[in-house]
């Protein structure tokens, strides 16, 4: 077999072990965002815990922002460059630099828009001094985050699965034990506690990625600066990372205008849980595609390849989802508290729509891998219209069903419109 057969036939895929690997970190991230959001829902009525929904949409953005969204672009340019170690760490350097550049005018413009902004109206019941000290302490939060998000992905493109789960598991940890002893002592405000949460996390990770050879240290001594191939992986990733906390947050006003603060606390406690979900999906399909996707290879090659990964994702998708609709009242109790029971009656829809999100979200990396920016950004665009259009149309004429419906309707359209975009993509030949 030639080398050029060897870097364009795709290695087997064992789902099950891959699927079982990265589901025990995924499973320990999951774990993760139901503590936070179970001691948020304990300590805190659901028109704050609305608030603090908003405040982690405006701390998404300026992860987007000041990383670029380029987590996809670290683990994909990482794997397809790790047999060439210097071009690797030109890719590395030229990644690092623009990552850098973001984080400064995202830090810079972040400071004036806190003492500029009518923070009262984004926070009802929370003094704005509070809220300006949630987004000083956001900064070094932002910026610990953005270095967990790099080195695990960097860990994962190299192949080092074991460095991968530890700054993940530790990572999340850490995470929970900061957000329960901050909220349990008292000692900061809930919003600061939210901010500061990845802080120790991120010098953690920083130390483990440094010990297989990605640090800043090693990034400075390439010669190369190549920036080129982060561009794509940039506009994939920032304007979806932009985009829907923006729509989250017009969704959510538009339940709180014109429902209630309460009705937003409760859609805010559906929403977490349908994160839950998807996250746990979304992180092992990134695990399990990303790596292995390449436009080299053949039609039939990445059929063979990823044909089987999605009917079995579906699958579980599915049983998950039926797990899931008939234990939801018992979810809702575990997951937040007996002030949001009411969650119980709306999540059938809401777990629809997860169940389209998933097979849209492993087909949407399927654009991403192969850099298919134009494609990928107008679904991106048109999805996330669809759903805060739709979200307003529906609270008008269903009420509360509104943003369920919304949602499920979202996300079976792209699932749709993702599929038709990856059959007609074109591969390359033998």
């Amino acid at each position: 077999m030639s080398s050029r057969e060897n870097k364009t036939n795709p290695q087997p895929v064992n789902f099950w072990k891959a699927f079982m690997g990265s589901g025990m970190v995924t499973f320990l991230n999951a774990l993760r965002v139901f503590v936070v959001n179970k001691l948020l829902a304990m300590f805190l009525p659901p028109s704050a815990f609305a608030c603090v929904g908003q405040f982690m949409n405006f701390m998404t953005m300026g992860q987007a922002t000041s990383s670029l969204a380029l987590q996809n672009g670290w683990v994909s340019l990482s794997a397809q460059n790790k047999d060439n170690l210097e071009q690797l760490k030109g890719v590395w350097r030229g990644g690092f630099r623009l990552t850098t550049f973001a984080s400064i005018a995202t830090f810079a413009v972040a400071l004036v828009l806190c003492f500029t902004v009518p923070l009262e109206s984004f926070f009802p019941g929370i003094h704005p001094r509070l809220v300006q000290a949630a987004i000083i302490f956001a900064l070094p939060g932002v910026f610990a985050t953005n270095i967990i998000t790099i080195t695990a992905s960097v860990m994962n493109g190299l192949g080092h699965y074991r460095r991968w789960a530890l700054i993940n598991m530790v990572s999340s940890l850490w995470q929970m034990l900061w957000v329960a002893f901050f909220l349990y002592s008292g000692r900061l405000s809930v919003l600061s506690i939210v901010a500061t949460q990845s802080v120790v996390a991120g010098i953690f990770a920083a130390q483990i990625a440094s010990r297989a050879g990605f640090s800043l240290r090693e990034i400075r001594k390439s010669a190369l600066d190549i920036r080129a191939p982060w561009l794509s992986y940039a506009l994939m990733g920032i304007v979806p990372m932009l985009l829907s906390p923006v729509v989250l947050t017009f969704m959510r006003q538009t339940v709180g205008d014109n429902l209630g603060w309460d009705a937003a606390g409760i859609w805010q406690g559906i929403w977490k849980i349908s994160d839950f979900l998807t996250a746990f999906f979304s992180a092992i399909l990134g695990v399990i595609i990303l790596p292995r996707v390449s436009a080299k290879m053949t039609k039939s090659e990445f059929w063979g390849m990823f044909r089987p990964i999605f009917l079995k994702t579906m699958l579980l998708a599915l049983v998950a989802v039926l797990i899931l609709y008939f234990g939801r009242s018992l979810l809702v109790a575990v997951m937040l508290s007996s002030s949001y029971a009411g969650a119980a009656d709306y999540l059938p829809v809401q777990l629809l729509g997860d169940f389209f999100r998933v097979g849209g979200w492993a087909l949407g990396l399927v654009l991403i891998v192969r850099r298919e920016t134009k494609k990928f950004l107008t679904l991106e665009i048109c999805s996330e219209l669809v759903l805060a259009l739709s979200t307003y149309a529906f609270v008008k004429l269903y009420e509360f069903n509104g943003p369920m419906m919304a949602y499920a309707l979202e996300n079976f359209l792209t699932l749709v419109a993702s599929f038709v975009l990856v059959s007609r993509l074109k591969w390359g030949e033998k």
